[in-house]
C-alpha cells in the first residue's frame, strides 16, 4: 500500500541538492591573507627605522601592562615615539587567520603593534582575525546513518558522522584521550580541543557541538554538553570571571579569541541581531573553546551557555563582572545564532527533504552576501529557449 510519508533522501538526491547549491551560491575562495602580520614584520625588518621602532615597541609591550577595559593605558614617552615611527607601516593594518601556520607568532606581532594603534585616537580592541567567511558545501553522506536506529537523537547521528570521517575521528579521539578523567591534564586537554575546533571541518565540529535535542531528551542534552569534556576542560571550582579574563588577556591567543567574540557576537538589539553575521558569531564563539574563557551549555535540558565562573567577591567591579558574564549567558545575538544553527541541523535530517530545503535557502537569501548572483538568473533565462527547442527537436 502507498504511504503518505516521503522516504528519506537518496544519496543521488543529496548529490543533486549539493550541486544545486553550488550553482546558486558560488562559493568564495579563501586566498592567502593580503597582509598577514608575519609578512608585514618581514617588510619592516628590511627598513632600519621601522625595524628599530618595532623592536623598541616590542620591549615596551612587555613592560606596559595590558589594561582592563575600565583602565587607562599608561605609556612611557619613548614608547610613544617608537609607535609614531610605525604609523605608516604595513604593520598597522596586518591581520591573522585562525588556521594559518605560526598563528601564535602572528598574533604576537599584532598585539605588539596594537600599542601603536591605540595611541592618539581612542580605539577599542579590534579582532586580529581577517574578516572572511567561507561557505563550503555539506559533503556528508547521510545515507551512512542507516546503521543507527531511526529514532536515534541528532547528537548521536552527528557523532556517527564524525566517526565516519577520518580527520574528524582522529582529532576527536586525540582530545578525548587528553581530556579523559584518568589522564586529564588541563593544558594538554585545552590544546587538543583547540586543535579539533580549528582543524575539523565546520559542518562536523558545529554538528557535534550544536546538535538539537528534544526538550525531554536529557541523554541527548548530556551528550551535547559533554562534547568539550567539561570535567577536564573547565576550571575546577568557580573562579571570578574578571580573574578569568585577566588570565585570558595575558595570553595573545586567548585575548584574540575574546576580542573576536566581542566583535562578532555584539548584540545590536534584544531580537538577536548581531553586529555582523550569525555565522561569524558562531565561529568566534567556538574559537574560545580550548582557552581560559571556554564556555559551555549550562544544563542538559536547554541551550543556554555560560562561562564557568562567578561574580562573587568582585567588590567595586561587580557591574563590570556581570556585564562580562552576561555577554555569554544573556546575549541575544549568540542565543539566536545557536538557535538558527540548530534549526538548520534539524532540517538536514528532516525526512521531507524537498520541503525542508526551502526555508534554509530563504534564510540564507536574507544575507546579501549569500543571495543568488545576478548572472545565475540571466544564464537560466538565456538557456531556457535552447532547452525548450532541443526538447521539441
Amino acid at each position: 500500500s502507498a504511504s503518505n510519508s516521503n522516504p528519506p533522501p537518496s544519496p543521488s538526491s543529496l548529490s543533486s541538492y549539493h550541486l544545486f547549491l553550488d550553482l546558486i551560491y558560488p562559493l568564495p575562495t579563501e586566498g592567502r591573507l593580503m597582509n598577514n602580520c608575519i609578512q608585514a614584520r618581514r617588510k619592516c625588518q628590511v627598513d632600519p627605522v621601522c625595524s628599530a621602532a618595532y623592536h623598541h615597541l616590542n620591549s615596551c609591550t612587555s613592560s606596559v601592562s595590558t589594561p582592563l577595559p575600565a583602565q587607562e593605558l599608561l605609556v612611557p614617552e619613548e614608547c610613544r615615539e617608537a609607535a609614531q615611527h610605525l604609523r605608516n607601516s604595513s604593520l598597522m593594518s596586518c591581520t591573522c587567520h585562525r588556521r594559518m601556520k605560526n598563528q601564535v607568532a602572528c598574533l604576537d606581532v599584532y598585539w605588539t603593534v596594537h600599542l601603536a594603534r591605540s595611541l592618539g585616537d581612542f580605539e577599542l580592541d579590534v579582532s586580529p582575525y581577517e574578516d572572511t567567511v567561507t561557505r563550503k558545501p555539506w559533503k556528508m553522506d547521510l545515507s551512512k546513518l542507516n546503521m543507527l536506529k531511526p529514532d536515534s537523537d541528532l547528537c548521536l547521528k552527528f557523532a556517527m558522522l564524525c566517526t565516519l570521517n577520518d580527520k574528524c575521528d582522529r582529532l576527536r579521539k586525540a582530545y578525548g584521550e587528553a581530556c579523559s578523567g584518568s589522564r586529564c591534564q588541563r593544558p594538554t586537554c585545552l590544546r587538543q580541543l583547540r586543535a579539533f575546533f580549528e582543524k575539523a571541518s565546520e559542518p562536523h565540529s558545529q554538528g557535534l557541538l550544536l546538535c538539537p535535542c528534544a526538550p525531554a531528551d536529557q541523554g541527548c542534552g548530556q551528550r551535547r554538553r559533554n562534547t568539550i569534556a567539561p570535567s577536564c576542560a573547565l576550571p575546577s571550582g568557580a573562579p571570578n570571571c574578571l580573574e578569568l579574563r585577566r588570565v585570558c588577556i595575558s595570553d595573545p591567543l586567548c585575548r584574540s579569541r575574546l576580542v573576536d567574540f566581542q566583535t562578532h557576537c555584539h548584540p545590536l538589539d534584544i531580537l538577536g541581531t548581531c553586529a555582523t553575521e550569525h555565522s561569524r558569531c558562531l565561529r568566534a564563539y567556538m574559537g574560545l573553546i580550548g582557552t581560559a574563557m571556554t564556555p559551555n551549555f549550562v544544563s542538559n535540558v536547554n541551550t543556554s551557555v555560560a562561562l564557568s565562573c562567578t561574580c562573587r567577591g568582585s567588590g567595586n567591579l561587580q557591574d563590570e563582572c556581570e556585564q562580562l558574564e552576561e555577554s555569554f549567558s544573556h546575549n541575544p545575538c549568540l542565543m539566536e545564532a545557536i538557535a538558527a544553527k540548530m534549526r538548520f541541523h534539524s532540517q538536514l535530517f528532516s525526512q521531507d527533504w524537498e520541503d525542508s530545503t526551502f526555508p534554509v535557502m530563504e534564510r540564507q537569501n536574507k544575507n546579501p552576501a549569500l543571495r543568488p548572483q545576478p548572472w545565475v538568473s540571466s544564464l537560466f533565462f538565456c538557456m531556457l529557449p535552447l532547452i525548450l527547442f532541443l526538447s521539441l527537436w
